[in-house]
């Protein structure tokens, strides 16, 4: 949703970087003026594969949302209580934390940028969801590739929301006083499937497999965009929606209005083809965010939160204290309304989670206190959600740990009391965000029969990681130290650490990779296999990593011994390090079959590579093996498959793939390889 004033929804851009006043008139007209009645029947348009086919084959079975009581937030207590967490008491589970990329309008995020999104290193978000834009127009898809591509690498769940159908499409109509207002054509229902179901198919080719996609943006706040009612809405879950291969979100309400999900909720066949109740959050109160209907009705669907900006869109994200209520206003949706994901607006903006300059913000900070903890998969639990005034709480269970996020508003320091039961806990670790700090290691309290006791600072949020085990505490055995690490696919960006196994006399649930600086460690990264990708460093920089290994009752390793790491500088290979053959195998009408082997002519290996080349004659790569494409216009990028990353010194890889082409069909120029010129053949 493009910028307006504060605490209210927002209005559409007409140009990349406007900005619009606040619309309360249009917010009310919306929730009173009722549309001109018009013919609800429905095409049912192309036939397709059954999406819930393709799902159960797929084993895709959508999160449930637990619908047990919730202890949600109340009247705060006059006095501090413990924080009892209960980590048998499940509540939702979490899709993820995240924002908005939309090319068209603000720009697409640099390659940097993507990284400081969605790694989760030192100074990056740890997002793990990105929304992207359906554009209406299908030569505009390809502009959606780069960022989407880089946030699956990093293990970023990808989905997609569309502003309005292609032209052909539309009609307009008399909405209140707007004579020219926009809606789906009622006999193009099954056409625009065919057209939500066509972006989902390119993106899949393209290396990006959509986790799911909306029926439609703010359908009830589409001043400039594509209104639908929420009957038309079920119709077309009804009779449409089964015919895209991805799972489906609707309705993406501006404001969370009831009126506008509560039909799908109350039509079983609707409802059916729904996997994902998607919400904005302009101007909702935090009395709106509980959804009982939901919980009674949605079991086996996911409650997603897909677009906010708070508190507003004119403030600096670096305006402090107000930042704070960014994670106030998580807290709320996380524990008062139990969204699975929370989504910003756009990634990089003066207001978002990322400045202009690529630096994460105040507002991005706060977030981070729930993104780089709270991982995809974990669980939320039970626990006291308001121990005292000013003081908010929630808990999120992981593969032997316990995440606590704490937002203290108060202008002084609070002491809080926690106590975990049925569990134990070994260890606690801390990170705050408060006036002077961004998500910055802090000393964290001891653990002593089950408690501990935390002191808060003033305006800040600390999230503390507790290492846990069951309540039987029997094992107490740490696992051995891992073996030692070694480096591959070292860039100028990123490096992937491969280590032999520990062993453990139960078993070891995962490794933490930590970069050492003299006698000070730093997260880097963690991992349930015996590598890991760490992500986020500097070119030309050395670097000293190690390995700690964890069981599943909390215990600990001894420290690895190190590997040391020197990035690669900017700008790759050099020229002459690398030879491609190019060669067509096969063509029919309109059509062909391509294979490119990549050499490797220098004298030490390749870890990671990234070709480019420029099609001459308007050809158009379809379908690739061995390599991911990135197309635009007539440049090709291709990075590679997992199996053939690395190129050693002598050495070549081949990718082929299938293309399409005009009368005539040369061979592409210009052919780089880590942005060195190749030698062709």
């Amino acid at each position: 949703m493009p910028e307006s004033q504060p605490g209210v929804g927002a209005l559409p851009l007409q140009g990349p970087l406007s900005e619009k006043p606040g619309p309360e008139s249009s917010i009310a007209e919306i929730q009173e003026t009722t549309l001109t009645p018009r013919n609800e029947t429905t095409a049912t348009g192309p036939e397709f594969p059954s999406r819930r086919t393709v799902l159960a084959a797929l084993g895709a079975v959508p999160v449930l949302a637990v619908a047990a009581p919730s202890m949600a937030a109340t009247a705060a207590p006059a006095a501090a209580s413990a924080v009892v967490v209960d980590p048998s008491a499940l509540r939702q589970t979490i899709r993820g934390y995240g924002g908005m990329n939309h090319p068209e309008w603000a720009g697409d995020l640099t390659a940097a940028q993507r990284d400081t999104a969605f790694g989760n290193g030192t100074g990056q978000l740890g997002f793990s969801m990105l929304r992207i834009h359906v554009d209406e127009d299908q030569n505009n898809w390809s502009r959606e590739l780069a960022t989407a591509q880089r946030a699956v690498a990093l293990g970023a769940t990808v989905f997609a929301s569309p502003w309005n159908p292609p032209a052909s499409m539309v009609e307009t109509f008399t909405r209140g006083s707007q004579t020219n207002a926009h809606r789906l054509r009622h006999d193009m229902y099954g056409a625009y499937a065919q057209h939500l179901n066509s972006f989902y198919q390119y993106m899949k080719t393209n290396g990006v497999d959509l986790y799911a996609i909306s029926v439609q943006n703010e359908p009830d706040y589409a001043s400039t965009w594509t209104w639908w009612t929420a009957s038309e809405i079920v119709t077309f879950l009804q009779n449409n929606a089964g015919a895209i291969g991805t799972r489906i979100i609707a309705p993406e309400s501006f404001q969370y209005v009831k009126s506008m999900s509560d039909p799908i909720l109350n039509d079983a066949t609707a409802l059916a083809n729904l996997d994902i109740l998607g919400a904005h959050l302009y101007g909702t109160s935090y009395a709106n965010f509980p959804y009982p209907l939901f919980q009674q009705k949605g079991q086996g669907k996911e409650l997603w939160m897909t677009e906010v900006y708070y508190p507003n869109s004119t403030d600096s994200a670096d305006l402090w204290p107000a930042a704070l209520g960014v994670g106030e206003h998580m807290h709320h949706a996380m524990v008062d309304a139990e969204f699975q994901a929370y989504v910003w607006w756009y990634i990089r903006r003066s207001y978002g989670p990322m400045r202009e300059d690529g630096q994460i913000s105040k507002r991005g900070a706060l977030m981070a206190q729930f993104s780089k903890f709270v991982r995809p998969g974990y669980v939320r639990v039970n626990a006291t959600a308001n121990p005292q005034t000013n003081l908010l709480t929630s808990v999120y269970k992981g593969p032997s740990t316990l995440v606590i996020v704490a937002v203290n508003s108060a202008t002084s320091t609070l002491s809080q009391q926690f106590t975990l039961s049925n569990t134990t806990a070994s260890s606690v670790s801390a990170w705050v965000t408060d006036a002077s700090r961004n998500v910055a290691s802090t000393s964290a309290p001891s653990v002593s029969n089950g408690s501990f006791t935390a002191t808060l600072p003033a305006q800040s949020v600390t999230t503390f990681v507790i290492t846990v085990g069951s309540s039987t505490g029997s094992d107490t055995q740490a696992p051995t130290a891992p073996g030692t690490p070694t480096a591959t696919g070292i860039t100028a960006t990123s490096a992937t650490l491969s280590w032999p196994a520990s062993t453990d006399n139960v078993g070891v649930v995962g490794y933490d990779v930590v970069r050492v600086s003299g006698t000070t460690e730093t997260a880097a990264t963690s991992s349930t296999t015996t590598q890991g990708t760490v992500t986020g460093l500097t070119a030309s920089t050395a670097y000293t990593f190690a390995v700690y290994a964890r069981d599943a009752a909390g215990n600990r390793s001894t420290r690895s011994a190190t590997v040391s790491v020197t990035t690669s500088a900017s700008g790759g290979t050099g020229t002459g390090a690398c030879g491609v053959t190019y060669q067509v195998t096969g063509s029919w009408t309109g059509s062909f079959q391509g294979q490119i082997d990549i050499h490797n002519t220098g004298t030490t290996a390749l870890n990671g590579w990234t070709l480019t080349f420029t099609f001459t004659a308007g050809q158009t790569i379809t379908q690739m093996w061995g390599g991911t494409p990135a197309q635009s216009g007539s440049k090709v990028t291709v990075t590679p498959a997992d199996y053939n990353s690395s190129i050693p010194a002598g050495g070549s890889v081949t990718v082929g793939f299938l293309g399409t082409a005009g009368s005539t069909n040369p061979a592409p120029t210009g052919f780089t390889l880590n942005g060195g010129t190749c030698t062709t053949a």
